[in-house]
């Protein structure tokens, strides 16, 4: 049976924080099944005359913080040659991941799978993406007229404003009526009214975490990192500093992922995370979802594992 090539698509691979890092444990998964992984970054993806291409390194990777993989000569390459592509480069989502995106289109026509979709990550944002599904979130606006979000503001009197391209936490604000800050708060955060944001109603859970959910081709992980705030702060994100507890499920969290999990796999996002405070989604993140190592530690899982097998029956 040939070899499996894996060509894995991220930041630079000597920065990570392989304790945390999602993508490091799916690249051991793929290692430890078998398959021969290929390392590139965004610069590492070209077109010529219609065909895509990929000037990447062969990669060994060990979980070991003194010294976590070894890089091979650099081979040129159509990346059809690879069996699957992850595509893991973390946010922002800007102008060059866009530009990403449609080169991995073109893979996937030619035959090439592709993991996430690229299609599917340009169309599903992660913040906006759950207002597909009003009958999981709070009460939500998406505007970039000042006047509107500031009435929204006083009719539920605490809420919540977030970019709509952010990640980790960043430049979330929280915003109770009669906040002497409201106006630059809103200027600040639409830039003038130059850019649209999102604002939901505060759910007030969000003292005791918000809940990662981890999905692999529609299925739960049985167990969600639960990430608590740390003291003085409202923001539960391990960027934050936040930290992680491992929790099962509630019937509440699997009636969520049963609602979106149709959509996810029509749309090709085989793996997903969810985010979950008290009874509400709140986000579904597409790109590059993490807490893989966290709960593995935690629960003695082997989520990067089913990943990949998930991998493994797509190509079957």
């Amino acid at each position: 049976m040939p070899i499996r090539r894996l060509a894995v698509l991220m930041d630079p691979i000597s920065r990570i924080n392989i304790k945390k890092d999602s993508t490091f444990a799916m690249m051991l998964a793929a290692q430890r099944r078998g398959w021969a992984l290929e390392y590139l970054e965004q610069s590492d993806l070209y077109l010529r005359d219609g065909h895509v291409f990929a000037a990447s390194r062969p990669v060994e990777v060990r979980d070991d913080p003194a010294g976590w993989f070894t890089l091979g000569e650099r081979v040129e390459r159509p990346l059809t040659d690879m069996s699957a592509v992850l595509m893991r480069k973390d946010p922002p989502f800007d102008l060059e991941y866009l530009y990403s995106t449609y080169l991995l289109d073109l893979a996937e026509r030619e035959g090439c799978l592709v993991v996430n979709r690229p299609a599917s990550l340009r169309d599903a944002n992660e913040k906006l993406f759950t207002t597909w599904f009003p009958q999981c979130t709070v009460p939500t606006l998406v505007s970039r007229e000042m006047s509107r979000l500031r009435a929204f503001a006083a009719e539920f009197g605490d809420i919540i404003l977030k970019p709509l391209n952010g990640m980790g936490g960043e430049s979330i604000f929280r915003v109770r009526s009669g906040d002497p800050n409201t106006s630059v708060i809103l200027e600040t955060i639409t830039e003038r009214g130059r850019r649209t944001v999102m604002a939901q109603r505060l759910i007030p859970e969000y003292v005791d975490g918000d809940k990662r959910i981890l999905l692999i081709d529609g299925e739960p992980v049985p167990y969600a990192l639960l990430r608590v705030p740390a003291p003085g702060e409202s923001r539960g994100n391990l960027a934050a500093g936040g930290h992680g507890v491992a929790v099962p499920l509630t019937d509440r969290d699997r009636w969520i992922c049963a609602e979106v999990a149709p959509e996810l796999r029509r749309r090709g996002l085989l793996f997903v995370g969810l985010d979950v405070i008290g009874d509400y989604l709140t986000e579904i993140n597409v790109t590059s979802p993490t807490c893989i190592r966290e709960l593995d530690a935690a629960q003695g899982l082997d989520i990067a594992g089913q990943f990949i097998q998930a991998i493994e029956s797509r190509l079957n």
